[in-house]
């Protein structure tokens, strides 16, 4: 295979994925339907054109009758009246519209063959057509059902991502709310023992060194008061 060749089946078969990817089989099946439908159609008015054909066939060969019949009452009253000559024209007349019939006869028997050909050929069709309705009925429902499961399976498979999503941030949040508490009452204890100093700016050297002098007196206190209550017993 040469490479214009295998150019021309890459880009046949892309196409064709292409028009695959668009194409919905339930507008296939319509647009089959609707053919099947002309062609009975086309059928039908055979058969409806056979059968006035026939008809009008059958009309001329009424008429026929009805003037032979009167050719030969007009044949028995030129008899009557002596005039053999008029009789014999009535009855020359009257033999050639009996073959004109025999052939509208034969003519009606054939298009009567064909009606009932076109007829069968239409009940054949028309099954088929039935069928056919029912069948593609039948899969552009199934199609439709699969199409909504597919799209109801992407949404909830969409919703699980979202709450996997979801479930991370809260996960994150939590961590650093617990991390955020830790700290908060890291500080606390810190700012609570002392060990952590205002670093505000608000108290100079003196205050922080009062502030020990107080704590170291009250820590005196308490020693005198046990030392008290140690002494009396």
């Amino acid at each position: 295979m040469g490479l214009l060749d295998r150019m021309s089946v890459i880009v046949k078969a892309k196409v064709n994925k292409v028009l695959d990817k668009f194409e919905d089989p339930r507008e296939t099946l319509e647009y089959s339907y609707q053919k099947q439908i002309e062609a009975l159609q086309k059928v039908k008015r055979g058969v409806a054109e056979v059968a006035t054909s026939k008809k009008r066939l059958e009309l001329q060969k009424t008429k026929l009758e009805q003037s032979v019949k009167k050719l030969e009452r007009q044949a028995r009253e030129a008899l009557e009246l002596n005039r053999e000559d008029l009789a014999r024209l009535a009855l020359q007349r009257k033999t050639q519209m009996e073959a004109e019939i025999e052939g509208l006869k034969q003519q009606i028997a054939d298009l009567q063959k064909e009606q009932e050909k076109l007829s069968a050929a239409e009940k054949r069709l028309s099954a088929k057509v039935e069928a056919f309705r029912t069948r593609k009925e039948v899969i552009k429902a199934q199609y439709s059902a699969a199409e909504a499961q597919i799209r109801i399976n992407e949404a909830v498979s969409g919703i699980s991502e979202e709450m996997s999503d979801v479930g991370l941030a809260i996960q994150r949040a939590e961590s650093k709310t617990e991390d955020m508490k830790a700290r908060a009452a890291a500080l606390d204890e810190l700012v609570d023992t002392g060990t952590l100093e205002d670093l505000s700016g608000d108290r100079d050297e003196i205050e922080r060194e009062l502030a020990k002098l107080k704590q170291s007196g009250d820590v005196e206190l308490e020693l005198a008061k046990l030392k008290e209550e140690v002494g009396k017993k």
